[in-house]
């Protein structure tokens, strides 16, 4: 993905010095204008330097003669999905996104992004990844590659394709070298910032070690899951549903090979012929209102289901969301050798 900076000039740039810069961007060729404190002033396209120079603006002029002013943008930290959904609809494809000083701090384009969530993700790659030794004795399991990748990596791909760029990992075991695998992000447009577990603190209780999110919702995945779940549908389901809390839940067919008959008290009241069921387990994979982070002790090992049944004890709501995609828990060999197998057959 190319770089934002590659899209911003300043407004003392000429016409002449963007057109260069346009012809280099191709396709995505839009640039965004900026004053000295990095502030939008407008944008910048073929079409307007055409009628610029049809005014009898010059090549040597400042590119304020010939900008767009006002162009859409999208506020950091208040994102409406509906309006980001509004905005791909109707083509924006390429749009600014702007702090609460209307300074310039990405650009995304959505010919290369699903969406633009407002979510933090936290992914928990703290623990020891036992059973998948001898191969976690010197690499953490969050970094064993599944087609060329690490694992985690993928899940960090996926969701930064559907805009989540404000990341949060928790470590602990050979932690540094996912720290050293990773950095900060910027050079891929994100914001990683690292947790670190003294003592082991569950599937959730290291997030209440954080303070400083950036936004209202909060997403908390394993790092070793591999899924092409679809985050603005889990996004949009969980606003639709008002809901306080999400799991993304793997739904799994029991078939009874047998008549299975309903009765009491000896009677029978009504029978179905050789039956299936659906039951719905945990995918590792959860949404919620940063509100409710209050409800995690601090430094305390809690998992993500204490969690859960707390906030059911204290009449949140709390969803399943069913996750009809592909849902893999790299957890043993035969996981670690089925992910080898499907990688290239998934639809990411």
């Amino acid at each position: 993905m190319r770089n934002y900076r590659d899209h911003l000039v300043s407004s003392d740039t000429t016409v002449r010095e963007a057109l260069k810069q346009l012809n280099v961007l191709a396709s995505d060729a839009i640039l965004f204008v900026v004053d000295n404190d990095h502030k939008l002033i407008g944008s910048l396209t073929d079409g307007d330097v055409r009628r610029g120079l049809l005014k009898e603006v010059t090549i040597d002029e400042s590119v304020t003669k010939v900008i767009q002013a006002n162009p859409k943008f999208i506020r950091k930290g208040n994102r409406d999905v509906h309006q980001i959904i509004e905005f791909r609809n109707k083509h924006f494809n390429i749009l600014p996104v702007l702090d609460k000083n209307d300074k310039v701090i990405n650009v995304v384009n959505f010919k290369y992004m699903r969406s633009y969530l407002p979510i933090d993700a936290i992914i928990m790659a703290g623990g020891r990844g036992t059973r998948l030794k001898p191969l976690t004795n010197s690499t953490p399991k969050p970094l064993l590659k599944v087609g060329g990748k690490p694992i985690m990596e993928h899940n960090v791909d996926r969701l930064a394709s559907y805009g989540i760029d404000d990341f949060w990992f928790s470590v602990k075991y050979l932690g540094d070298q996912i720290v050293d695998y990773f950095g900060d992000g910027k050079s891929k447009n994100r914001s990683i910032h690292y947790i670190w577990e003294d003592e082991p603190l569950g599937t959730i209780g290291s997030v209440s070690k954080i303070d400083n999110f950036e936004h209202d919702h909060i997403l908390v995945s394993n790092s070793d899951v591999l899924t092409n779940l679809d985050y603005e549908d889990f996004y949009l389901d969980f606003l639709k549903k008002d809901a306080d809390f999400a799991v993304a839940t793997i739904p799994y067919n029991v078939s009874i090979p047998y008549a299975v008959l309903e009765t009491s008290n000896n009677h029978v009241l009504d029978f179905k012929e050789k039956p299936t069921y659906t039951y719905y387990s945990n995918g590792g994979i959860y949404l919620m209102k940063r509100d409710v982070l209050k409800y995690i002790p601090k430094n305390s090992h809690f998992n993500a289901t204490d969690l859960m049944e707390k906030l059911i004890s204290e009449n949140k709501k709390v969803i399943s969301y069913p996750l009809m995609g592909y849902w893999l828990d790299v957890g043993k060999h035969e996981d670690f050798e089925k992910a080898q197998r499907d990688i290239n057959t998934i639809k990411f």
